[in-house]
């Protein structure tokens, strides 16, 4: 088994104008392998490497409005750190967000186009991910999900409880992949998702039907002849399967 958490994937409406706002936000350099498709990674940085999950925007007709089950965190050094971070976010284009979230340590925000995300207050358990903190996915059933993905993935399982489950690289670097307990009914497809990549790049048929006999199935998004796999996870949250073949 050699599959990894590489990248997080949003479709968008404008990806150069998300994108600028997405590496303003978390440091980063933006690049394009092709029109409508703006990659997003660490200066310097040589993908794929466990220390960071990198990001790609890509352009999409009319990106659909849909309750986000999957949104990233992003990790904080200071409360210092977290105001000077919220507020450089609000003046690049982001919104607060009302969730139902209470009154919580965190701030909750939207990008410029509706994409929810978090600025955590300073977390020991986030001191060295980097800006991403944790790719989050809702999940109704936090063990079944936590079950398929510490298989599915080259990762170590750290927690899991009822209402909330952690994985991350193996090397221990980079974000974690969190899963928490939100019991609302799955309608459509998500604007965001992760991507996994094989080791080798050219195992992704055996990885994919692996995947398939521990849960997830296929999906037509319409995305035609692709050379990567789109599946759905138990619950029915997209992701993909990069690679050839």
């Amino acid at each position: 088994m050699a599959l990894r958490l590489v990248q997080v994937n949003f479709k968008a409406g404008d990806d150069s104008a998300l994108g600028r706002f997405w590496a303003e936000a978390l440091g980063w350099s933006t690049s394009s392998e092709g029109p409508g498709v703006t990659n997003l990674q660490p200066e310097g940085f040589d993908w794929p490497d466990p220390a960071a999950v990198c990001v790609d925007l890509v352009a999409v007709p009319d990106p659909e409005t849909v309750e986000d089950r999957v949104h990233l965190d992003l990790a904080t050094t200071s409360p210092a750190h977290q105001a000077e971070l919220v507020g450089r976010l609000r003046d690049l284009g982001a919104t607060p967000a009302d969730i139902g979230q209470g009154d919580v340590p965190w701030t909750v925000m939207a990008d410029p186009e509706g994409n929810v995300f978090c600025v955590l207050e300073p977390r020991e358990a986030y001191r060295d991910t980097g800006p991403i903190a944790a790719v989050v996915v809702d999940c109704a059933d936090v063990r079944a999900m936590a079950r398929f993905w510490d298989e599915a993935l080259d990762w170590t399982l750290h927690e899991v409880t009822d209402d909330h489950a952690t994985l991350r690289s193996a090397n221990g670097v980079g974000p974690y992949l969190e899963l928490r307990r939100a019991p609302d009914v799955r309608t459509w497809w998500n604007r965001v998702h992760p991507d996994l990549l094989p080791d080798p790049v050219d195992d992704k048929e055996p990885e994919v039907a692996r995947l398939r006999a521990l849960g997830a199935t296929d999906l037509d998004l319409g995305q035609g002849d692709v050379p990567w796999t789109v599946l759905a996870d138990p619950e029915g949250n997209e992701f993909c399967v990069l690679g050839r073949g």
